[in-house]
């Protein structure tokens, strides 16, 4: 992982869309945003950066990002949707909302029975462990928490809940306070190749891929790390580094949000006319 200053005026200049993750990447060490965050992503825009969240969070978050704050869309439940607002973003909070899903109703509906019956075996074999207190606003995913309402699980726990999951048939993604997994073949990354196609016209995992930076943490993050030359890691990527295939190419100064803060900054200096 190279240094965030490293990063080239001409890589800078040729994004036209940030994609990135929440918790743990736009957060506070309390894991809330702060007001820095929201202002970035509106000098994002501003400097001509579509911003679009991409995170494990479930549908009913998803519709709230969508709707209040200042982005293009979100993709959420690890690649499993995609809100964005219809028309004008100034139509306010009841605008329409195009909804994109990676699997119909019924398909849906038959994971979620194998998901809930996978979720009690889960709890009743890993102790201490609990479903996301976001999980009844879930449409994909069961989300098995390691550390948020909970006391914090060691390694070993995550190891086995990793386990338990995988020999079921799920896809599984481990966050920096969740255990994810789902039924199907979506992720991070082809949720956004999805939205860069419909929505902004770009091929972003293949020919256009230079086109988009993304910005995350802990490793559901990897599949996107592994497809944008311009991946940064804000400085507690190190922190679960060891779970993940692959690795950003650059990495942040600061932890979570200020990482986030300093990356949009670094962007709009290096877009800047006369910048060097």
């Amino acid at each position: 992982m190279r240094p965030l200053s490293t990063l080239s005026r001409a890589q800078a200049c040729a994004a036209t869309v940030v994609f990135t993750d929440i918790d743990g990447t736009i957060t506070d060490p309390a894991g809330r945003i702060p007001s820095s965050v929201f202002r970035a992503m509106e000098d994002l825009g501003a400097a001509g950066l579509d911003v679009v969240p991409v995170t494990g969070r479930p549908a009913g978050w998803c519709d709230m990002v969508a709707r209040t704050w200042p982005v293009r869309g979100v993709v959420g439940e690890n690649g499993g949707l995609a809100f964005r607002r219809a028309g004008d973003a100034g139509k306010g909070p009841g605008a329409a909302m195009i909804r994109t899903y990676a699997q119909d109703p019924q398909t849906r509906a038959a994971n979620r029975e194998r998901l809930t019956r996978l979720a009690a075996r889960v709890l009743a074999e890993v102790p201490g462990t609990a479903l996301a207190s976001d999980q009844p606003y879930r449409e994909f995913d069961i989300a098995v928490d390691f550390c948020e309402d909970v006391q914090r699980l060691p390694e070993a726990s995550i190891d086995r809940i990793v386990a338990v999951l995988q020999e079921a048939g799920c896809n599984v993604k481990v966050s920096d306070i969740h255990v994810n997994a789902w039924f199907g073949a979506f992720d991070k990354a082809s949720m956004c190749q999805r939205f860069g196609l419909e929505v902004l016209g770009l091929d972003l995992v293949g020919a256009d891929a230079e086109r988009a930076v993304y910005l995350g943490d802990s490793p559901n993050d990897a599949p996107l790390f592994a497809v944008f030359p311009m991946a940064i890691g804000v400085a507690n990527v190190r922190d679960l580094a060891h779970r993940m295939q692959t690795l950003p190419a650059y990495i942040t100064e600061g932890r979570g949000c200020d990482g986030f803060v300093e990356a949009a900054e670094r962007l709009i200096a290096l877009r800047a006319p006369g910048d060097g």
